[in-house]
């Protein structure tokens, strides 16, 4: 094997492995109880599990050691057979049962493979159980398919700007409790609170939609800005 056993791995390396263990919890999350999930550490074979969630898949608990298999895994893909960082392949657990598995390597400093992402499918799960978890919302209970927070999609920034400017404007044009005076701050302040101004040309599709200046878009967000300033100023006196 191109690697030792035993990797010297840097503070940035550790982080870039902690960040992961947040990402897992999110995967888990979505994903559900079919899917077991490892991160290993390669500073040291013996205990690589540093994360392990629905272990009781395979009977792993963090701290338990890296597998044979990801062993060669690892190894084809240091020596380019493997070039795109992951392989696909299906195993069976302890008792015998079927699972779908992943491996994907993780990198860190100097593009050294520092880490391997696990995922492994529990292919016995009964399909009320895999429906369960697909349609299961906030806490696991089941939801609504056709609840929740509203995404748009979009080919580009300058797409995505003026879709959110032209349904913001839809929204505060339709509300009678907003003077027609205000409309335009109206609509600037909620697409500063949904973060629309972090998008590239949104100001001057903004200014354009709304018929104004850019340097009247410019005011409101100053205003904003400097409004929030002060906010924080008399919560931290």
């Amino acid at each position: 094997m191109n690697q030792p056993s035993n990797l010297m791995l840097s503070e940035t390396d550790r982080l870039i492995l902690r960040s992961y263990c947040q990402m897992l919890d999110g995967l888990s999350h979505y994903l559900g109880d079919s899917y077991e999930l490892v991160l290993h550490s390669l500073e040291d074979y013996n205990h690589s599990a540093i994360k392990v969630i629905n272990g009781f898949h395979t009977g792993r608990t963090e701290g338990a050691p890296i597998t044979d298999l990801a062993l060669s895994i690892l190894e084809q893909i240091q020596d380019q057979k493997e070039p795109c960082g992951q392989m696909t392949y299906f195993v069976t657990n302890k008792n015998g049962e079927p699972m779908k598995s992943t491996t994907i390597t993780i990198k860190g400093e100097g593009d050294r493979i520092i880490g391997l992402l696990c995922i492994n499918f529990y292919m016995n799960v009964t399909l009320a159980d895999f429906v369960k978890d697909l349609c299961a919302a906030e806490g696991g209970s089941m939801g609504q398919l056709t609840t929740g927070p509203k995404e748009t999609f979009s080919a580009s920034s300058t797409e995505l700007a003026e879709q959110l400017v032209l349904q913001i404007q839809k929204e505060v044009m339709e509300d009678a409790d907003i003077s027609l005076s205000n409309k335009n701050k109206e609509i600037i302040q909620r697409l500063y609170q949904k973060g629309v101004y972090n998008l590239k040309d949104a100001v001057a599709k903004t200014a354009s939609l709304l018929n104004i200046s850019k340097n009247t878009v410019y005011l409101h967000l100053r205003n904003m800005e400097q409004g929030e300033e002060r906010t924080a100023r008399t919560k931290e006196g």
